[in-house]
């Protein structure tokens, strides 16, 4: 007995050595057999990043699991991703490891988890999943018998987790996408009679010819079919699918028979009850209908009989019907009362342009309001044909007290519609209008509408809307919201084509406003950001919240092609008001034109024309403004430009005009980045008082230079032209009086408020005192008034913290060559003697004659004679240094008076 457990227990103990082995030794086997198939068969760049094999995983199947599996098209998707699998898990009896490499392995399971499908057909029919390798050498006889090295789906069960597929068509102008898409099925896929049971969740979405029929509506089937894989048809046994929460029963069949597939399907719903019409509605405005109180019925059925193939559809007749039906939610005040639906989708030939739609007596009421449509769309696949008739009255108001709307909005006012239309898709989309058949009237009155999406209330006391033809004319509408009122009057040129295609809006309005303010209709972005979590939480945890940014991020639509012509007494925008405001704007590819503007401001008046765009990240102008007489203090403290281009305007008070030319980028808020405007300006100060204390640049100086009353510059009819890129500010040289002194500037300065200036001061004689502008005059020979002394000034630093360069030595140097110059010909004449009298007097030495002077000893020494190495110039220079100290030390006589 103890023989016989020990043998056990060695045969168990070799078993599992085995199992543990056994994935090393098959694993390069099991890699290389994968790789060799793939090669062979698939006409794509295929990777992964391991392969896993395991025996304890499924025992006893053995497990062979690929992660991050990717599918690559080769021409002509070349580089486009087929697929991305996170994981693809095979299983498969274990006797398949111990195959020959040229023998074919059956696949008993296979799950698929985390999965990305990208189907696409361009609009030649090429579909990127049509990557399989044709043996063009060998015949169909072969091919449909042979197996050789290649894996046999030989399934029992399979499932395909949280994946995602998008199907595109170009061609068919056809969009799917099925998202958290779970499908799993078990059946005996060996077997050519076997059943298939079904479970699949998905959200789908689906678009055809720019039209959208399902939005992220979730879709649930539970079926089983039976299989017949030797004739390759599937009928329908047991089931129930449900899009969103309203359920549908199948029954029928799906038979593919080569490139035609043939389909008889029969559905319904299980039950007429209304709330089956709620179930239709996405689910997150249909919460809690189970407490809903219904009467009536919704019924739809419908069948799908015939061929589908490049040719054909099968036909079609899907009814949707309800009849005197009502509905109130338990935690609102009215209710929905007599419901009537009748719609029926119907295709009678199987040409896919023949599909139709029609809705007949299509009506509801709340209280007295009662509303009703009627129409029909042929040609769905085609060029549709649409003929609609609304007419009714709404009251706003009811909406969310009879329906849980769940949105955070605020909606009032009495809506009146009776209008009719027909037209074609063609005629729309080639704005071929005069084939649009409308006529009619909607009216709104006392509209209000609130949101936290908008700063303030919007109300419309009246709005009319006129439809004639493919036109659509607007002759009233009255607006207030905030502070601002508008009153408008145009036309909408395309209102079918906006509303049924992606064509953009295009009008012609005329806009009055007595008061119109920009900040009514800016709104602060709200950005989600991770915030730190509470010190009790732990390290890897964070919450999301919702912050205002406080930049309003302003964007001119895209789809609007509009002309506005306005008038407006005032307008506010920030810290500005505009009166008188007037001209046009064209708002266009995301760029607001504007032409003719005109506006009082700055108690003078502008004019300008230009453009500003939003259609890049970062919006962008390009304008022309002219100034006229506009008030300096109040451009300066308004205007952040004017406070960069001419930082000096703050200490002035009087009018000037100016014509700017700049381009640059802007803000969130479409205000200018001074640091990117390039561009130029020609200004002229009409009048100008001012007032050196406002500005430390005008202060110091007025510290420095001390015999210049800076209070007494002279500005009036001063013209300079400024040019400006790259953040700096660059002035053509210009010259201006303080009384009788000449003063050129020159220079620039940036934006940063940094400068490199200089100023030439021309000084008269009269200036520096009676002693020393008596002995320039004598010097120079020249008369006081005619005598002027030339100074420099550097001027570097900020403006609010100036540094100030006296060039003495330039000045030195201009005043000694013009001393000498002018007294060339005196001195021949009069001789040097006379010149070192007058030098040495200024300088404040006395004559010395040759006498001899007694030492204390009383013994006579030989006198000392005048210094003859010192050269004319070097005693000019030194007196000329003399005068300019004497200039540059004195008091201002403005202080001598008040002393």
């Amino acid at each position: 007995m103890k023989k016989v457990f020990k043998i056990i227990g060695i045969t168990l103990l070799v078993i599992v050595v085995l199992l543990i082995v056994a994935p090393f030794i098959f694993s390069s086997q099991i890699e290389g057999f994968v790789k060799k198939t793939i090669n062979k068969n698939v006409n794509a760049k295929v990777e992964f990043a391991d392969l896993d094999l395991s025996l304890f995983r499924s025992f006893p199947q053995a497990t062979v699991v690929l992660s991050n599996v990717s599918v690559i098209n080769n021409a002509p998707f070349e580089g486009d991703t087929l697929a991305d699998v996170g994981e693809l898990t095979l299983e498969m009896s274990i006797k398949e490891l111990f195959k020959g490499s040229d023998e074919a392995k059956k696949i008993d399971e296979f799950k698929v988890n985390n999965a990305y499908l990208n189907i696409l057909v361009d609009s030649l029919g090429r579909a990127n999943y049509d990557i399989a390798k044709v043996d063009t050498t060998a015949n169909s006889a072969q091919t449909a018998t042979d197996t050789t090295g290649g894996l046999i789906l030989d399934l029992q069960h399979y499932e395909i987790n949280n994946s995602k597929l998008n199907y595109i068509d170009k061609g068919a102008k056809m969009a799917l996408q099925l998202e958290e898409l779970n499908h799993s099925g078990t059946g005996d896929f060996s077997l050519d009679q076997t059943k298939l049971d079904t479970d699949t969740e998905a959200i789908v979405s689906f678009e055809m010819d720019s039209v959208n029929y399902l939005s992220r509506n979730k879709v649930a089937l539970d079926a089983v079919l039976q299989m017949d894989l030797e004739n390759m048809k599937y009928t329908f046994l047991e089931n129930e699918a449900k899009i969103n929460q309203l359920p549908l029963t199948f029954d029928g069949f799906v038979k593919i028979d080569g490139d035609d597939t043939n389909i008889d399907l029969t559905f319904k719903t299980p039950s007429s009850d209304f709330k089956n019409f709620l179930a239709v509605i996405p689910e997150v405005y249909a919460k809690n209908i189970e407490n809903v109180e219904t009467k009536g019925d919704f019924v739809v059925n419908g069948m799908i009989k015939g061929t589908a193939n490049d040719t054909y559809i099968p036909k079609l007749d899907i009814n949707v019907s309800s009849n005197n039906a009502s509905f109130k939610y338990p935690d609102l005040p009215k209710s929905v009362e007599d419901i009537n639906l009748d719609l029926r989708i119907l295709n009678e030939t199987g040409i896919v342009e023949d599909t139709y739609l029609t809705f007949n007596n299509v009506k509801f009421r709340i209280d007295q309001d009662r509303f009703a449509a009627n129409g029909s769309v042929k040609n769905l696949m085609g060029n549709m044909l649409v003929d609609l008739d609304l007419n009714g009255t709404l009251n706003l108001a009811n909406l969310d007290k009879a329906y849980p709307l769940d949105m955070d909005l605020d909606l009032n006012g009495i809506l009146t519609v009776d209008a009719s239309t027909n037209f074609d898709m063609n005629s729309i989309e080639k704005e071929q209008y005069q084939n649009v058949k409308s006529s009619g009237t909607a009216n709104i009155k006392n509209f209000s509408y609130k949101s936290p999406e908008i700063p303030n209330e919007v109300k419309i006391s009246s709005a009319k809307v006129n439809l004639k033809q493919g036109n659509v004319s607007v002759p009233e509408l009255n607006l207030t919201t905030g502070q601002t009122d508008l009153q408008a009057t145009g036309t909408i040129k395309n209102l079918m084509g906006f509303l049924f295609t992606d064509q953009e809006l295009k009008g012609d309005f005329n806009v009055k406003s007595n008061t119109f303010a920009v900040n009514d209709f800016m709104v602060a972005q709200t950005e989600e950001k991770a915030a730190a979590t509470s010190e009790e939480s732990t390290a890897e945890t964070a919450k999301t919240e919702k912050v205002t940014t406080g930049e309003e991020a302003i964007k001119i639509p895209s789809f609007l092609d509009v002309a506005l012509a306005f008038n407006a007494n005032k307008i506010l925008y920030d810290n500005l008001k505009l009166t008188n405001a007037k001209g046009k704007v064209i708002i266009r590819d995301e760029t607001a034109t504007l032409q003719n503007i005109t506006s009082d401001i700055f108690g003078g008046n502008v004019a300008l024309n230009g453009n500003v765009s939003t259609k890049t990240a970062t919006p962008t102008f390009d304008m022309s403004l002219d100034l006229n007489a506009i008030n300096i203090a109040e451009s300066f403290n308004g205007l952040e430009l004017m406070q960069g281009l001419a930082p000096i305007a703050n200490a002035l008070q009087g009018k000037i005009q100016t014509n700017l030319n700049l381009k640059g980028n802007l803000n969130k808020n479409l205000t200018p980045i001074l640091t990117s405007l390039a561009g130029d300006a020609l200004a002229k100060i009409l009048t100008a008082d001012i007032d050196s204390k406002k500005m430390s640049l005008l202060s110091k100086l007025d510290e420095q230079i001390n015999f210049i009353d800076f209070d007494k510059i002279d500005l009036n009819n001063l013209k300079t032209k400024l040019t400006f890129d790259n953040g700096a500010v660059n002035i053509q040289p210009f010259d201006f009086k303080i009384k009788d002194i000449l003063v050129k500037i020159s220079g620039s300065h940036g934006f940063d408020m940094n400068m490199n200036y200089k100023l030439d001061l021309d000084v008269p004689a009269k200036y520096l005192g009676n002693q020393v502008s008596s002995t320039l005059s004598k010097l120079s020979g020249s008369s006081l008034e005619n005598t002027k002394v030339e100074i420099p000034v550097g001027l570097n630093g900020t403006f609010q913290s100036p540094k100030i360069n006296l060039n003495m030595q330039q000045a030195i140097t201009s005043l000694t060559q013009k001393i000498a110059k002018e007294q060339k010909d005196k001195l021949k004449e009069k001789g040097a003697n006379a010149l070192n009298d007058l030098i040495n007097k200024q300088l404040g030495k006395n004559k010395q004659d040759n006498a001899a002077i007694t030492d204390s000893t009383g013994t006579a020494k030989p006198t000392k004679t005048v210094d003859t190495t010192k050269t004319q110039e070097k005693k000019i220079e030194d007196a000329a240094k003399s005068i300019l100290g004497g200039l540059l030390n004195r008091n201002k006589k403005k202080k001598d008076t008040a002393q």
